[in-house]
């Protein structure tokens, strides 16, 4: 079964999880400026995207590596703030009024509240957004449920484990070419986790294989979460 104990606004934790890293940066801009200007069609002005670029250093998906590929920066260029976009609208926290996106009174309750965000926000991100409709390959829903993913990985990435070898715990050994499962794997449950600060995600020779990358439990993990076989993770085996 899983669990989430409540996580204290002060707890130091918090800084792993880019989720609610953004959040508060979303809602600092939206304080200083009133709210955030929208584009005929509601998506983030260039102006706040490019700002959220440079302040949210956000993993793979920092200022250096947006413009790596972009002269200019408009909100499907960044990933994860059209996922907090979605996200804040989706759970009512902030809505598009006259041009701009304004927090409701549910998102200012949050406001200066770093745990009430991982909280409110998180568990809802990870168990209520279908994550398979951000793969670009079409990815079909992966085997399993979170309370399998969530407990097997409180094992294997106790010390750490490569996306190959969460895959074969999983799936078993994959066919030869482009490996579906691995793809579904790390956009469905492996990047939502490393997106939340569950998990921290640690590119290997390609930032672009997710086999590759080393799969590390964060602080925030053992803050967080309360899993059935957490007494196999012996007080030994922790850092």
């Amino acid at each position: 079964m899983i669990a989430f104990r409540e996580v204290d606004d002060a707890d130091p934790a918090l800084a792993f999880s880019p989720l609610v890293r953004g959040i508060e940066k979303t809602f600092a801009w939206i304080g200083e400026h009133g709210g955030i200007p929208l584009t005929p069609s509601k998506a983030f002005k260039r102006v706040f995207v490019h700002w959220a670029a440079s302040e949210f250093d956000w993993p793979g998906h920092t200022e250096a590596d947006l413009f790596a590929v972009n002269k200019v920066l408009n909100e499907p260029d960044f990933a994860p703030l059209m996922v907090l976009h979605d996200l804040m609208i989706a759970m009512k926290l902030a809505r598009h009024y006259k041009g701009q996106f304004r927090l409701t009174k549910a998102g200012q309750a949050l406001v200066g509240h770093p745990g009430r965000i991982f909280n409110t926000v998180v568990p809802f991100f990870l168990f209520h957004v279908d994550h398979a409709a951000s793969s670009r390959f079409d990815d079909e829903p992966v085997l399993g449920n979170w309370d399998i993913f969530l407990n097997v990985l409180n094992v294997e990435t106790e010390d750490g484990a490569t996306g190959a070898d969460l895959r074969r715990v999983f799936y078993g050994e994959p066919e030869p070419g482009f490996d579906a499962m691995m793809s579904g794997l790390f956009v469905q449950v492996l990047r939502p986790l490393s997106w939340a600060g569950l998990l921290e995600k640690q590119d290997g020779a390609s930032r672009y294989r997710s086999e590759d990358a080393l799969f590390v439990k964060t602080p925030l993990w053992r803050s967080a979460l309360r899993l059935d076989n957490d007494a196999e993770v012996t007080p030994a085996t922790r850092h």
